[in-house]
């Protein structure tokens, strides 16, 4: 199954990411966009696991304390790619959360775990193969405060991804 962990966020800040997704949708030519429910920001990507391996993930997590922080989103983005740019909500730095992915990835691949050999760059994702004029911009901040990290699950039920939380 396919794996990675989250921070998840509640309702209200959802709802302002479907903004910023539906009006990205209305000025886009074409795009794959992100389902609300699917609205988060990735910690680390694990990819292909073994249900065994869940248990040593879970204990990882739980492992990691932290207190709550507030992740606060402050403007639009995107990784330019052939085919159409992947659109995302960008964080506020935040050395919280820059330190929360730091030990998390290093107790992972400490387990022996692979991730990626990337910088981390902390984004929620509003569409993928997004063809537009729009200009990454600044928004009004908004955001919310971090108690939980979660395990996901991503599958494809019906032609949709689905996320859910282990």
């Amino acid at each position: 199954m396919r794996l990675f962990i989250a921070i998840n966020f509640g309702h209200e800040v959802k709802s302002k990411l479907l903004a910023l997704c539906n009006d990205l949708r209305a000025h886009a030519e074409r795009g794959r966009f992100s389902q609300p429910k699917n609205l988060h920001i990735t910690l680390a990507f694990l990819g292909e696991c073994a249900p065994k391996q869940i248990t040593v993930i879970q204990s990882i997590i739980h492992s990691i304390s932290f207190e709550p922080f507030d992740v606060i989103i402050t403007h639009t983005g995107r990784f330019k790619r052939d085919g159409g740019d992947i659109w995302w909500a960008g964080i506020r730095e935040n050395k919280t959360l820059a330190a929360l992915q730091h030990t998390l990835a290093n107790k992972l691949v400490a387990a022996g775990f692979e991730l990626e050999n990337r910088a981390y760059t902390p984004h929620i994702t509003l569409g993928r193969e997004v063809l537009t004029s729009m200009q990454p911009q600044k928004i009004e901040p908004f955001g919310e405060t971090v108690k939980t990290i979660e395990l996901m699950k991503s599958e494809r039920v019906q032609g949709a991804v689905k996320y859910t939380a282990i």
